[in-house]
């Protein structure tokens, strides 16, 4: 069963990301692995392609597309190519950074970042973990003191996504610490802003080419300019934004399980033993035969998301839903797409095993599946 997701214009759009990743992507992926960054070019030239910034609105630059089914093409693209740590960092300028700026930020404010996220020439980071502070924002101890028309922010964050090449950061920060989950704000911190620094580019299992780093902010002084929304909002803003993130994450393990299942079926159908085509045995037929009819059905549920975001009637429940279950039904495809290819699944020129490593973190990053799931079960538990 196929999806019936897309019509038309969505098939035409496809056409020119596919070219653009046959033609900018595909070549450059060991080199980007090998130097545990991505060019910058490749974000100018997806600029050029058209395919940043989609949301943005035509007065700062943007063709305000707000149809997120343009945006799970270019996953869907992404995937088929194996370039996970491209698509992670994609996925977070436009449906995490992108969506808290056009969410809240001024109309100042947006003439002055907006239109770099069109062009790729602004890539965007947002810094919520800390050392001691992961899911549990409300333990950050990053602070943001108000000092005259400014703010001086001190703390540290990790594991932040695009650290390395980020041009503008948002900073979950505590402005008020007697005031509970009003307490904390975002602000925007800019490249060469003074006191802001990058520690380390963390050495992870898989997404090797996507930078992620330590972030160190040390009397950093931002104008009141770059608080954006409201003082004591930001908890609420971050709770307001995780749907979009989750969905995104949700439906980059669909397009890898998706991918990856593809690529096993080629290798299955190809590969003998025992004077046989090995997908013919029955045993690894039945293990197909599940894993397809998952794949579909979760298809099924991750298009319906997609439809109920476009709507604006996606719950953070159902959110949560879709990532908890695609990740880790990717986690499923994927190992067995390892075990199927034998040896062979466990060297790094074929995409499967790239895929092995680049997957563990979809269950952890955007809040842990454990989180997933208690907020599906407080949301059971409701009177």
């Amino acid at each position: 069963m196929q999806s019936d997701l897309f019509d038309e214009d969505h098939e035409l759009f496809r056409a020119s990301v596919r070219g653009f990743v046959d033609k900018h992507v595909v070549p450059n992926m060991e080199k980007w692995d090998a130097q545990r960054l991505i060019d910058r070019d490749i974000w100018l030239a997806a600029g050029r392609q058209g395919i940043l910034g989609l949301s943005v609105p035509e007065e700062f630059g943007g063709p305000a597309e707000t149809d997120y089914r343009y945006r799970v093409i270019i996953q869907e693209e992404i995937a088929r190519a194996g370039a996970s740590a491209l698509q992670s960092g994609f996925s977070t300028n436009d449906d995490i950074v992108l969506n808290y700026l056009l969410r809240h930020a001024t109309d100042d404010q947006r003439r002055r970042w907006l239109p770099g996220f069109v062009t790729g020439q602004t890539i965007g980071a947002i810094a919520m973990s800390e050392p001691g502070a992961g899911s549990d924002l409300r333990a950050v101890t990053t602070t943001a003191v108000p000092d005259g028309d400014d703010w001086i922010i001190n703390g540290a964050k990790t594991f932040i996504t695009s650290g390395i090449l980020a041009d503008l950061v948002i900073v979950f920060a505590k402005t008020d610490p007697e005031a509970g989950s009003k307490g904390f704000s975002l602000f925007v911190v800019e490249d060469g802003t003074a006191g802001f620094t990058r520690g380390r580019k963390l050495d992870k299992v898989g997404l090797h080419a996507q930078d992620t780093a330590e972030l160190f902010f040390d009397n950093v002084r931002v104008p009141a300019a770059n608080l954006l929304g409201e003082r004591g909002a930001g908890f609420a803003y971050l709770m307001q934004s995780l749907p979009l993130e989750r969905l995104g994450i949700g439906i980059a393990a669909q397009v890898s399980a998706e991918a990856v299942f593809g690529w096993t079926m080629d290798y299955v159908k190809e590969r003998t033993a025992f004077g046989k085509r090995i997908g013919e045995f029955q045993g690894m037929g039945f293990d197909l035969a599940q894993l397809r009819t998952a794949v579909e059905v979760s298809r099924a549920y991750l298009d319906r998301c997609v439809r109920e975001h476009n709507s604006g009637t996606l719950t953070a429940v159902d959110a949560a839903k879709a990532k908890l279950w695609a990740t880790e039904l990717q986690g499923r495809v994927i190992d067995a797409g390892v075990q199927f290819h034998g040896g062979y699944g466990y060297m790094m020129e074929y995409p499967v095993a790239r895929a092995y490593l680049d997957h563990r973190i979809q269950r952890i990053y955007g809040g842990t599946n454990e989180i997933m799931k208690e907020i599906i079960h407080r949301d059971l538990m409701k009177a």
